[in-house]
């Protein structure tokens, strides 16, 4: 019988070079293979784990996907139809909010202010407040009556 030809980058790790490596407790690990949470393979009496599935269970794990993950739920209970329903009390939530509108301004361009309320007024009808947030919160700049959107503000999702 012939033998199968594994890749020459696939790549296992045990229990033990997991743990050491994510600096966690051997029975951790070995609790999370058990109850599938990280997808390994059972050989003997010990656990073997892909290096993609390793990447993948850290990446799912990741604060980052989290954040992203955030700020759609946010997205998604405030703007109904593209338009704001209301804007959320807590500040964080209030600046996902703020950033799905200030995409809708290129940096580096000059708006005037009629043009920044009609721009607001597609997803909101009180613009002075968004506007006024917006400055607030350093995402715009005014000077003599003309806004634009700060380039050095990044947008977190």
């Amino acid at each position: 019988m012939e033998k199968p030809e594994l890749p020459s980058n696939l790549r296992f790790y045990s229990t033990l070079e997991i743990a050491e490596m994510l600096k966690m407790n051997i029975q951790v690990i070995a609790r999370k293979l058990a109850a599938g949470e990280i997808v390994g393979y059972k050989i003997g009496k010990d656990w073997r784990v892909s290096e993609a599935d390793l990447l993948s269970w850290i990446e799912k794990h990741s604060n980052q996907r989290q954040s992203k993950n955030n700020s759609v739920k946010v997205i998604d209970n405030f703007i109904k139809n593209g338009r704001v329903i209301a804007l959320p009390s807590q500040r964080k939530k209030r600046r996902y909010i703020l950033e799905h509108i200030l995409k809708e301004f290129k940096t580096g361009q000059v708006y005037s202010e009629p043009e920044i309320n009609q721009i607001i007024q597609k997803y909101y009808d009180d613009f002075c407040t968004v506007r006024r947030e917006f400055i607030m919160e350093s995402m715009m700049t005014r000077a003599n009556g003309k806004y634009s959107r700060n380039s050095s503000y990044i947008i977190t999702d």
